[in-house]
């Protein structure tokens, strides 16, 4: 193949050797087109004259702005002193970078944006006039909670928040040592397992505010729970019943799961629903007997609406194939008349857990289950639903103006019990007449103390003060 290229003749890659010595036909250098000797036997080729008028840069109007003319030869007529594969190129852009001996002419349009974000007046402050420097108070600026000192502007830089964030930190506990498990969430539980488990919260906290009644409701996930990768087996509720007349209630419920069942973690959660739907559906009944101070009538619909949640909750088990013992539960919920002149509470319970009542800084642990001592020992039988569906039902006492009233699980009841040291911390957060924040109230909760791992949940009422 290579014999018969040579033998073609003149060849397409490069010209004939008696070409050479033609000087319009010479190749061009290609080494450094940039560095390349003018060729000053073509007249077309010689650098031009800047003397000429025609030729001279242009006086800009801003000499900042100022920049070499640009020389754009016709697309369809190449420049002869460029080499074939250097030509200029229309389509690309010509681009020098700018003379840093030169002022930026933005530098004082970002000047000013910098001066304006950083003398900002604070909100209802009177505003500067246009020239002059925006007043400042004299003294330190007052705090508010969450909040630090207002920044100032730095000399050199964008101003910088001096203050910090106030933290509440790690629960407190009782004894010199916390216990062995740490105070945050752990180990979550697998959806490929059990999706429901997965999904269920590790703490959850909500609340409430009719006139004078304030709620604060939290549940957490105990120690052992959070160490075993295991779900949250308690659960609450807040609810209002019927309308906001004076048949309205409000419903505070807690079900706490039995540890053995392996589905209690869904039985609690079906258990508050159901309890609020059944009694919803008779909530002006309840209501009435309130009002009335109808214990054996108040007794009788309680009665009736825990059996119907009990027949509820083992259809439900069996809807999924699970033996209704997997779901096992416990219920206990306060019903409240949103009527400021009902002083009753309603209180209905299957199973364990406990009742409090905080008044004048004073605790009653035995409000609703006098057959407790209040000894702080753990009892692991009890009645639950579905298999136990019937209820224990009473009209508390009338609440007097600065009552606290407690609801809660055997994870709050059994060490409050116990320990002097939650007694004391928990009646100081809670007994000062006026409700923590959400916020803070799931913090108090988290009180710990040793030997006392399992799932925490509470529903407080606060009476409002005289």
């Amino acid at each position: 193949m290579e014999n018969d290229m040579n033998a073609a003749g003149r060849s397409r890659t490069g010209p004939r050797q008696s070409d050479l010595h033609r000087p319009d036909l010479r190749e061009p250098d290609t080494r450094r087109p940039d560095l390349r000797e003018p060729d000053t036997r073509r007249p077309d080729l010689r650098e031009p004259d800047t003397r000429r008028p025609d030729l001279r840069e242009p006086e800009a109007r801003h000499p900042d702005l100022r920049q070499p003319e640009a020389r754009h030869p016709d697309p369809g007529h190449p420049d002869p002193g460029q080499p074939e594969g250097c030509q200029h190129d229309p389509r690309r852009t010509e681009f020098s970078w700018p003379d840093a001996r030169e002022p930026d002419p933005l530098d004082e349009t970002w000047q000013s944006v910098d001066l304006f974000f950083s003398d900002q007046p604070e909100p209802g402050a009177p505003a500067a006039v246009p020239g002059t420097s925006p007043a400042r108070p004299a003294g330190p600026t007052p705090l508010s909670y969450g909040q630090g000192p207002r920044p100032s502007p730095a000399a050199d830089g964008p101003a910088a928040r001096t203050g910090s964030v106030p933290a509440l930190g790690a629960p407190f506990h009782s004894g010199p040592k916390p216990p062995l498990y740490a105070p945050e969430p752990r180990e979550l539980p697998s959806v490929r397992e059990d999706p429901t488990a997965a999904l269920t919260p590790d703490m959850v906290v909500d609340g409430a505010g009719y006139g004078p009644l304030t709620v604060r409701a939290a549940s957490v996930r105990g120690d052992s729970h959070r160490y075993q990768g295991e779900p949250r087996q308690d659960s609450l509720a807040v609810v209002r019943l019927g309308t906001l007349g004076p048949d309205g209630l409000l419903l505070l419920a807690v079900a706490d799961g039995v540890g053995s069942a392996a589905r209690s973690h869904v039985g609690s959660q079906e258990a508050c629903r159901l309890a609020a739907m059944e009694l919803d559906a008779v909530s002006a009944e309840l209501a009435e007997t309130l009002r009335t101070g109808d214990r054996p009538g108040f007794a009788a619909l309680v009665d009736t609406a825990v059996g119907r949640v009990a027949t509820l909750l083992a259809h439900r088990a069996r809807e999924h194939g699970d033996d209704p013992a997997a779901y096992a539960t416990t219920l206990r919920a306060l019903l409240v008349p949103l009527d400021p002149r009902v002083r009753a509470r309603g209180f209905l319970a299957v199973g364990d857990g406990g009742t409090a009542l905080l008044r004048a800084g004073e605790w009653n642990l035995s409000l609703t289950d006098p057959e407790h001592d209040g000894d702080g020992m753990i009892d692991t039988r009890t009645a639950a639903l579905p298999h136990g569906h019937r209820a224990r039902a009473l009209l508390l006492a009338p609440a007097l103006p600065g009552d606290v009233l407690v609801l809660c699980t055997d994870g709050l009841s059994t060490p409050l019990a116990g320990d002097a040291g939650m007694r004391d911390f928990l009646g100081s957060g809670w007994g000062r007449g006026a409700a923590p924040a959400p916020a803070d109230f799931l913090w108090q909760l988290q009180y710990r103390v040793k030997s006392y791992d399992d799932d925490r949940t509470a529903v407080v009422l606060w009476e409002a003060g005289p």
